[in-house]
């Protein structure tokens, strides 16, 4: 009996230890996924405003009220043609004066030249005259060139893009009233990040997403890139060409994306399933940490170089809290479905 009741207690504090020992050992159920075949495009990012590749914006030089404008917005209108007129009356009257004292100055200038060939006037009184000629005719000379800025014409032949002056508003110097260009072709400007303008060129492909168009596929092409960068935002401008049949209209806002490469038929593995270029992957029963050679790496899907074959079961998501070499059960498997390419963003 005290036998019995010994071994009792030893099956009693054993017990906890046993099934502690097993928790520990039992296999940690994962979920896998296996690599797929597809392609991976690497891209850079920047956003863009699709912009005419002619176009001019018309400005008042003055701070003065509209007295009058055209109906054209949306028609076409030749090089010089009147767009808007500015209240002049005070400039006009003061050109006015300037010409009225023009022509006292040249009167009184007549007559001291009399009285200089006849000696009864001195060169100097002459002179002044001269001087105060020359000095009104150019006064009068400006007045009128200032009197042209108080008409607004087109700067060059196209449509009238958009207007946005009204009769009777103050125009302020410096502020857009008119844009005037062609229709057509059109650009998207787009400002790249310096650590990312090295791999663009012209001549990349771009792929466009917009609002307006969202099952759209919409492309341009690189046309050019302005050779010197902004320092304060780091950026480059750079224009992209579209299509004569582009959907995209003058203002549109856009994210572009520009292939710099694509890799066909790459090995792609989920993004969730990497912390670095480690994965976690299933060999007999256990959990083996791996190091992979990756290649393009894109929001969901990453290019593996080398390390895993289309075979290898891959713990996905990964596991954050596994240990190398943990004994591990298959939960949900499947193949790493999805699309069949991945873009990576610079």
């Amino acid at each position: 009996m005290p036998m019995f009741r010994i071994l009792t207690a030893i099956a009693i504090v054993l017990a906890p230890a046993a099934f502690g020992f097993w928790y520990m050992q039992r296999p940690i159920p994962v979920t896998t996924v296996t690599p797929k075949r597809g392609d991976a495009a690497e891209i850079v990012y920047a956003s863009g405003v699709v912009e005419p590749r002619i176009w001019a914006k018309v400005t008042a030089l003055v701070r003065e009220r509209i007295i009058g404008q055209c109906d054209c917005e949306g028609e076409e209108v030749e090089k010089g043609a009147v767009l808007a007129r500015l209240d002049a009356s005070e400039a006009e009257a003061a050109l006015s004066e300037l010409e009225a004292r023009l022509r006292l100055s040249r009167e009184e200038h007549r007559r001291l030249s009399v009285l200089a060939r006849r000696n009864a006037a001195s060169q100097q009184s002459l002179d002044r005259a001269i001087s105060e000629v020359a000095q009104l005719e150019a006064l009068v000379a400006g007045q009128k060139a200032r009197l042209e800025s108080y008409v607004l014409r087109a700067p060059v032949r196209g449509v009238v893009l958009r207007r946005d002056a009204e009769v009777g508003e103050i125009a302020e110097p410096g502020t857009v009233l008119f844009w005037v260009g062609q229709p057509k072709p059109l650009l998207v400007i787009a400002d790249v990040n310096e650590e990312d303008i090295p791999h663009v060129a012209v001549g990349q492909r771009a792929l466009l997403r917009s609002d307006a168009f969202p099952k759209r596929n919409l492309e341009a092409v690189v046309d050019s890139i302005t050779p010197k960068g902004d320092p304060v935002t780091k950026t480059y401008r750079v224009r992209f060409r579209l299509p004569n049949d582009t959907p995209l209209m003058i203002g549109m806002s856009t994210d572009v994306n520009i292939v710099i490469r694509v890799s066909e038929n790459a090995l792609l593995v989920p993004s969730l399933a990497l912390r670095g270029d480690e994965v976690y992957i299933v060999e007999n029963g256990k959990a083996v940490r791996r190091n992979l050679d990756i290649g393009i790496r894109g929001l969901q899907e990453v290019e593996v170089l080398s390390g895993v074959t289309a075979d290898t079961r891959i713990i996905s998501p990964f596991p954050e809290d596994l240990s190398d070499g943990a004994r591990v059960t298959l939960g949900d498997t499947g193949a790493n479905s999805g699309v069949n390419a991945t873009l990576a963003e610079e």
